[in-house]
């Protein structure tokens, strides 16, 4: 079987606050911006690599969401607990050096080696979305 991840989903808050992370302080392409009523879905990824995205996406606009569930996806969000990603770069230290450059960068921990065997920091995109980037040692 030959499986490989495609598109990965992340919630926005800001649509603007969130392009400007992935575009400016990521360096990834923006692909596709699509916009529906008051709402937006952003599609970005990394220079060079076509097959691989992540699409930014209004919060909670299932329709068989309840408002409860909405409140509580809204909650969560804001505590940075409801969704993240892993991404991963040959030199994560250089990688961490070019991020922690831009002031407004949410930066949760620095590099430091995992006993599970990568290297790795975390930041917060502006929706609050854990964003990990490792280093394979």
């Amino acid at each position: 079987m030959d499986i490989t991840i495609s598109t990965s989903f992340l919630p926005h808050t800001d649509p603007e606050a969130s392009l400007a992370f992935y575009r400016d302080v990521l360096g990834f392409e923006v692909r596709l911006d699509v916009g529906y009523e008051n709402m937006r879905w952003i599609t970005v990824g990394p220079v060079g690599q076509p097959d691989t995205a992540i699409v930014l996406t209004p919060p909670a606009v299932d329709p068989g969401i309840t408002e409860t569930e909405r409140q509580t996806i809204a909650e969560m969000m804001a505590k940075g607990t409801y969704a993240g990603i892993v991404l991963a770069a040959p030199d994560v230290d250089a990688v961490f050096e070019q991020i922690q450059a831009h002031p407004d960068v949410d930066i949760v921990q620095e590099p430091i080696d995992q006993d599970y065997g990568v290297r790795d920091f975390a930041v917060r995109d502006p929706a609050g979305n854990a964003i990990r980037i490792q280093q394979r040692a």
